[in-house]
């Protein structure tokens, strides 16, 4: 791989997981970019705001996998069917809610009507929980990335209005950032052209001016908007969005490209509970596997990326099917089966993670044939996927999921060493995992990160895997007015009240123990 890596090749790729867990399709995030990043040249904005709103639009829905499981349970399993129709509605409008929710309730059981209108518009708290978890984990995340405070700003303010009825803050016209001022119209404007047409999209705009919209963008959208919609329809938008980035064009290093990897790899593992710190345990193992094999330092080095993002396509499967507890339908398993595929596709976006993909793709593969997607046989799959397969196996069996409790190591090396023996698994690889799982050293006594104390890193833990304060008291054995005392230290020193803190929990490798 190159030396030099243009960042935002691979932040437009990797914008499709976002799109996916939105239950949108693949090039809406790069869209919107596109228009809002030609009605911020409109403005004769200087190239650095151009770039917070061509970046803030880009990744708008980055904090998307922070309440989907919650989503999924409250709305019906099927958080992406849910999202795609709430995306557009105006919550200020009790008839687009009332047939928003008339829409999600149909079909799904008798108590899905109730439960859905005391989220949207009886319990206020609830939907405002919803919307500050999603917002603090995209500002979170984009700190990670480097992207900027204005970007973060941006990110965090997505959800506010121009009359002051947004979320989560109740800002109000020039409090809101310009970046989501311009990236709101902009991304309501992508729904409409989808579904209406240029006219649609211009209706729309105009019906929301002074309430949603800021009027004066609103001006400027009916002035530029309707051509820009026309020239986004006619051009090749990855070759667009590219060209236009604003200057100077910013390029990452190796190094660098494995904290962004790492950033995605987090905010896929958020999806759900059980997967937290799931694909940077893959990672080393992988890794620790690939060195015990021998392999060069290249392809460590593409290995190590592949495995943090092998599961981006879990984002493009509700959360419904993730968190059964139960056997799965058929339909639900072949949904399961997509997922590498997804991976593999949305790599293939950027010529930088393509071959990437060629690795994380084939994680679900087996040396019989018996894997998904490609059904590959033994022939057909490289050392580094294999490698990546054993070390899949094994973190994922030594974490609980809905269906079945964790497996200790030892548990999880005898389920290796089963597969490899009926032939789907690498005898060698399986041995190089079961090998770097066994050379993790004890871990070394150091300081917490934030001033934690070690009680409140153990409560943060809890936390992050959703336990709540009374179960926190019971598992640590305190009364829940201390567990409460400790819930609230933990939140006032991480700087995050809500889902992001288990983000904060993986960067700073908080999970084991």
């Amino acid at each position: 791989m190159r030396n030099q890596l243009r960042l935002m090749d691979l932040l437009a790729a990797l914008s499709v997981a976002t799109d996916l867990g939105m239950g949108q399709p693949p090039e809406k995030a790069i869209r919107s970019c596109l228009l809002a990043t030609g009605l911020a040249r409109a403005l004769d904005l200087p190239d650095q705001q151009v770039r917070e709103v061509y970046t803030a639009s880009l990744l708008r829905h980055l904090g998307c996998t922070a309440t989907a499981a919650v989503e999924a349970r409250v709305y019906g399993g099927d958080e992406l069917v849910s999202r795609s129709a709430a995306e557009p509605v105006d919550f200020a409008s009790p008839r687009e809610t009332f047939e928003l929710m008339l829409g999600i309730g149909r079909g799904a059981g008798p108590h899905r009507p109730r439960l859905f209108a005391r989220a949207v518009l009886g319990d206020l708290r609830h939907g405002r929980a919803i919307l500050r978890s999603v917002c603090e984990a995209a500002s979170l995340l984009a700190g990670r990335l480097g992207l900027g405070q204005q970007v973060q700003d941006g990110l965090y303010q997505q959800f506010e209005r121009w009359d002051g009825k947004g979320l989560p803050q109740g800002l109000a016209e020039d409090e809101i950032c310009l970046s989501a001022r311009i990236g709101e119209v902009a991304n309501q404007a992508l729904l409409f052209h989808r579904a209406g047409g240029v006219d649609a999209a211009t209706t729309m705009v105009e019906r929301r001016a002074g309430g949603w919209f800021d009027p004066s963008l609103v001006h400027l959208f009916q002035r530029h908007g309707p051509a820009l919609l026309r020239e986004i329809d006619a051009v090749d938008c990855w070759e667009a969005v590219l060209e236009a980035e604003p200057p100077p064009v910013r390029y990452v290093t190796r190094s660098e490209l494995d904290q962004v990897a790492r950033s995605f790899a987090d905010m896929v593992d958020l999806k759900a509970n059980h997967t937290l710190g799931h694909s940077s345990g893959v990672t080393e193992l992988a890794e620790h596997a690939a060195r015990f094999l021998g392999l060069a330092g290249r392809e460590i080095e593409d290995l190590r990326c592949a495995a943090l993002l092998h599961d981006l396509g879990r984002v493009g499967v509700p959360s419904g099917v993730w968190d059964a507890p139960g056997p799965l339908t058929r339909a639900e398993r072949e949904r399961v089966r997509l997922h590498p595929y997804y991976t593999e596709r949305i790599l293939a976006c950027s010529p930088v993670l393509e071959p990437l993909g060629r690795i994380a793709g084939l994680h679900h593969e087996r040396l019989d044939g018996s894997g998904h997607h490609h059904g590959l046989p033994a022939s057909a799959i490289p050392v580094s996927a294999r490698i990546l397969a054993a070390a899949d196996v094994f973190q994922a069996a030594t974490q609980d999921r809905p269906h079945r409790p964790a497996r200790t190591p030892a548990g999880a090396a005898a389920l290796l060493t089963e597969e490899a023996e009926a032939g789907g698994l690498d005898t060698d690889c399986v041995r190089a995992v079961v090998d770097a799982a066994g050379q993790t050293p004890p871990p070394v006594r150091r300081s917490q990160p934030a001033g934690l104390t070690d009680r409140e890193v153990e409560v943060l833990r809890l936390m992050a895997r959703g336990l709540t304060n009374p179960e926190i008291a019971s598992r640590l054995v305190i009364s829940r007015r201390t567990a409460e005392h400790h819930v609230q230290h933990v939140y006032g020193k991480i700087g995050n009240s809500t889902r992001a803190a288990a983000l904060f929990a993986m960067e700073h490798d908080l999970l084991r123990g």
